[in-house]
């Protein structure tokens, strides 16, 4: 999986969002919050091509103090939340 071409992440008001820019994306209406790690992970991630969960996972266990099968837990329900927003190919 990736994330779909023309989604950027931006802070408003504080809070981390992602957003879809461009002609590809202009039924595409919502804003994606993200949380602190979930905002890293997609800086990471964003226009790096193909990533799975262990992806997702290995770059938590560099900077989060986490055991590997909550990491990777958590970054699968990461990657079920952003396909489920329409941010993943």
């Amino acid at each position: 999986m990736k994330i779909k071409e023309g989604f950027i992440m931006r802070t408003l008001c504080g809070q981390n969002v992602v957003q879809a820019v461009g002609p590809k994306n202009v039924n595409f209406s919502k804003l994606v919050s993200l949380n602190e790690s979930a905002a890293y992970l997609f800086a990471k991630v964003n226009g790096q091509g193909e990533f799975t969960p262990e992806t997702l996972r290995d770059l938590l266990l560099e900077e989060y103090e986490v055991d590997p099968e909550t990491a990777l837990a958590d970054a699968g329900k990461l990657c079920e939340q952003w396909a489920e927003a329409g941010i993943l190919e």
